[in-house]
C-alpha cells in the first residue's frame, strides 16, 4: 500500500513514532462498517507492523531496536486484547518460515508489556493457528508464557514481603526509639496497599490464562471425540494422543501454579459433564497432588 511504502521511507529516514502515528492516521478501520465503535484497527496493525519487522528483519537485535523505538505506538495500536491477538497473527504472517524468531519475538512482546499472557494463549488456540498447533516452537511459545506470568507474580509477592519486613523494622525501631534519619526509605502503609493491588491484578491475569488454556484445551478436545463418534471411526489418533500428552506436560511442568487455582478449574470447566477422557486427566493430576 501507499502508506506503507510511506512509512518505509519515513522510517529508514529516523522518523519520530509521532510523525509514523500521522501517516497510520488515514487509514480506514475495516471494522468500522460493521461495528460502530471497532476495539481496535486490523490495517493500521497490519501495515505498522509488517513495516515494521520488515525493516528489523536483518537480525534480533534489528527487531529488539525497531520494537523499543516504536514502543508506543505498539501499546496504542495494541491496547485490546483482540488487537494484540491481531498483532501476533500479523507477526506469524511475516515470520511464518523462521519459527526461533518467533519464539524471541513473543518473548519480546511479553517482556516490553505489549501484548498480555492472555492475548497469546488466545492466539495460539485460534484456529489460523491449528495446523501449527503439533510443532515444537509452539509450545516452546506456550511455558514460556507461563513461566514469564509465574515470575511477574513471584516478582510482585516477593516485593509485598519486603516491603512489609521493612515497615514492621522500622515500627520496632520507632518503638524503641531507635529511629535514625539516615534510615533507607521506609514504604508507607498506602504504598503497600498500591504493591497489594498489583500483586492481586497479577494474579488474577495468571487464573484468566489457566482458565484460557484449559478451556481451549477441552474445547479442542470435545470437538475431536465428538466428530469421531458422528463419523464412528475410532477416536484414539496420532493427533489426539499428541494433544493429550501437551495437557498433561501443562499440568505436570506447572503443578505448583496450576494447584493453586485448582478449586476455580474444578468448578469452572473440569466438570462432570465433560468428556471422560478428558476428565481423567484431571483427576489423575488431582490424586497426583493428594
Amino acid at each position: 500500500t501507499m502508506v506503507a511504502h510511506q512509512l518505509i521511507s519515513a522510517i529508514k529516514s529516523k522518523c519520530t513514532p509521532e510523525e509514523a502515528m500521522v501517516l497510520l492516521k488515514d487509514l480506514p478501520n475495516p471494522l468500522s462498517e460493521e461495528e460502530s465503535d471497532p476495539t481496535y484497527h486490523p490495517l493500521r496493525i497490519d501495515v505498522f507492523v509488517s513495516v515494521l519487522l520488515h525493516l528489523g528483519n536483518k537480525s534480533f537485535s534489528h527487531s529488539f531496536a525497531a520494537i523499543a523505538k516504536f514502543h508506543h505506538i505498539l501499546k496504542l495500536l495494541a491496547d485490546t486484547e483482540e488487537g494484540q491477538i491481531w498483532l501476533l497473527r500479523t507477526m506469524f504472517e511475516v515470520w511464518s518460515s523462521h519459527q526461533q524468531m518467533m519464539v524471541v519475538l513473543v518473548d519480546k512482546l511479553l517482556k516490553t508489556q505489549i501484548v498480555e499472557p492472555s492475548a497469546v494463549a488466545n492466539w495460539l488456540f485460534s484456529s489460523e493457528m491449528q495446523p501449527e498447533f503439533t510443532k515444537f516452537y509452539v509450545w516452546e511459545i506456550m511455558h514460556a508464557t507461563i513461566r514469564k506470568m509465574s515470575k511477574q507474580v513471584d516478582k510482585l509477592q516477593q516485593d509485598v514481603e519486603d516491603a512489609k519486613d521493612k515497615l514492621d523494622a522500622a515500627k520496632r525501631k520507632q518503638a524503641d526509639g531507635l529511629m535514625d534519619d539516615e534510615d533507607e526509605e521506609i514504604p508507607t502503609d498506602d504504598i503497600i496497599e498500591r504493591m497489594e493491588e498489583r500483586l492481586e491484578a497479577a494474579q488474577n491475569q495468571q487464573k484468566r490464562l489457566f482458565l484460557i488454556i484449559f478451556q481451549r484445551f477441552i474445547m479442542i478436545l470435545t470437538d475431536h471425540l465428538a466428530k469421531c463418534e458422528g463419523n464412528s471411526i475410532d477416536y484414539n489418533t496420532p493427533w489426539y494422543k499428541w494433544v493429550i500428552e501437551r495437557l498433561q506436560q501443562i499440568f505436570l511442568l506447572h503443578h505448583e501454579l496450576v494447584f493453586r487455582y485448582i478449586s476455580t478449574l474444578e468448578s469452572l470447566l473440569f466438570t462432570s459433564d465433560i468428556d471422560f477422557h478428558i476428565l481423567e486427566i484431571f483427576q489423575q493430576f488431582c490424586a497426583l497432588r493428594s
